[in-house]
C-alpha cells in the first residue's frame, strides 16, 4: 500500500489488519519488512479481509456477537470437509473489530460461468445440512438480512423523492408484505432446524489448498439454525427470473438430491419447499438493486429490472407454485 491510501477512509483498520495477518502467516520471523505481497481482499462496513502470503484476516461486523461468532469459528472448525477450517480456534479484538484468520483460498472465476462449481456446491450444502445442529446455534441469519435489505429500501425512498427507479420499489414492497413473518425474521422459522450456511451464493466457495484442492464453503457470519432450503434459494430465484440457465439449475437440483439433501424431496416438485425462500431471496435481490439504482439517480439495468420484474408478478402467483414465474 502506497502513502496516499494510507488517508482513504478504512484504511487505518487495513493497516492494522494486514499486520496481523502478516505476524499469523509469520509467527516466528523477526519483526521488519516482508517479502510477501499484501492485498485488500474486501473493504465493506460489515467486513473487512485482507490477505498477507497464504493468510487471510478478516475483521467482522462492528455489531457482531462475540460468543455467537465464536461458536459460528467452532463449527468451522469440527466441519473441514465442508467449511473452510480457520487458522485460530477463535475470534481476536482489534480496535472494535473481532477478527477471524483462514487460509487463502482461490475463489470462482467471475469471468467463466461455464465452470461454476454448481455440483459441488449443492454437495457441500447437503452435507452441510445433514450435519448436526450444535447447541446454542443462533438462527441463520439469512432472513434477518433479507429485512435489512428491504428497510434500507425504505430508507432511500424517504430521501430520492424524485429518482428514476421509484416506481420499481411499489412491487417490491408488495412482494415483501405477501411473505410469511419468518422469511423476515418477524417469525421463528419452521422446524425441523438444520445446520445452514444463510448466504450461499458463488463467491463463498473457495478451492483449498489453491489453486485446485476441493471445493470448501466460506463465510461463517451468516451460520446457524434454520431452514435449509434458504441455501438453495439464490440459484432458484435466479432461475425463477430467468437469470439462471434451466440446465445449470438442474446440475444443482440433481446434485443437491443424489448427495441426500434435507431440504426438498428426493425426487418429484421442489418447489413448495423452495417457494418461500425463494420469494424471499428475490425480493432481496431487488430491493438492494433499487437502493443501488436510488443512490446513483439512474434508471434500474436490465438484469436488475428482471428481478424487479419478478417481484410485480409474485403476488398473482398462488402460493407454493410454479417452478418458474412465468413472463
Amino acid at each position: 500500500m502506497t502513502a496516499d491510501a494510507d488517508t482513504r477512509p478504512g484504511t487505518t483498520l487495513i493497516s492494522a489488519l494486514t499486520a496481523r495477518a502478516r505476524a499469523t502467516a509469520h509467527p516466528h520471523a523477526p519483526t521488519g519488512p516482508c517479502a510477501c505481497a499484501d492485498a485488500p481482499l474486501a473493504n465493506r462496513p460489515d467486513a473487512t479481509v485482507v490477505r498477507h502470503a497464504g493468510t487471510v484476516a478478516k475483521a467482522h461486523a462492528p455489531d457482531a456477537d462475540p460468543s455467537a461468532l465464536a461458536l459460528r469459528v467452532r463449527v468451522a472448525a469440527r466441519l473441514p470437509d465442508v467449511l473452510l477450517a480457520p487458522l485460530a480456534p477463535a475470534p481476536v479484538p482489534l480496535r472494535d473489530r473481532l477478527v477471524t484468520f483462514w487460509p487463502y483460498g482461490a475463489p470462482v472465476d467471475p469471468d467463466d460461468p461455464d465452470a461454476a462449481p454448481w455440483e459441488s456446491a449443492a454437495s457441500l450444502l447437503a452435507r452441510l445440512h445433514r450435519a448436526p445442529v450444535p447447541p446454542g446455534l443462533p438462527p441463520m441469519r439469512g432472513p434477518a438480512k433479507a429485512a435489512r435489505a428491504v428497510d434500507r429500501l425504505r430508507s432511500a425512498l424517504r430521501v430520492t423523492p424524485h429518482a428514476p427507479a421509484r416506481a420499481a420499489a411499489g412491487p417490491v414492497l408488495a412482494a415483501w408484505a405477501a411473505l410469511p413473518g419468518w422469511a423476515g425474521a418477524a417469525a421463528p422459522m419452521p422446524g425441523p432446524a438444520a445446520l445452514c450456511h444463510g448466504d450461499l451464493h458463488l463467491g463463498q466457495l473457495v478451492r483449498h489448498p489453491a489453486p485446485d484442492g476441493p471445493w470448501k464453503l466460506i463465510d461463517v457470519d451468516d451460520l446457524g439454525a434454520g431452514v435449509p432450503a434458504w441455501d438453495l434459494a439464490r440459484p432458484a430465484a435466479w432461475y425463477a427470473c430467468g437469470l439462471l440457465p434451466p440446465d445449470e439449475w438442474t446440475r444443482f437440483l440433481t446434485a443437491y438430491r443424489r448427495a441426500g439433501g434435507p431440504a426438498v424431496p428426493p425426487d418429484g416438485d421442489p418447489w413448495p419447499a423452495l417457494d418461500v425462500p425463494a420469494r424471499a431471496l428475490t425480493v432481496q435481490t431487488a430491493a438492494l438493486a433499487v437502493t443501488k439504482a436510488l443512490a446513483a439517480a439512474r434508471p434500474l439495468d436490465e438484469v436488475e429490472q428482471a428481478v424487479a420484474d419478478a417481484c410485480a408478478r409474485m403476488p398473482a402467483l398462488p402460493p407454493r407454485r410454479a417452478p418458474r414465474i412465468p413472463d
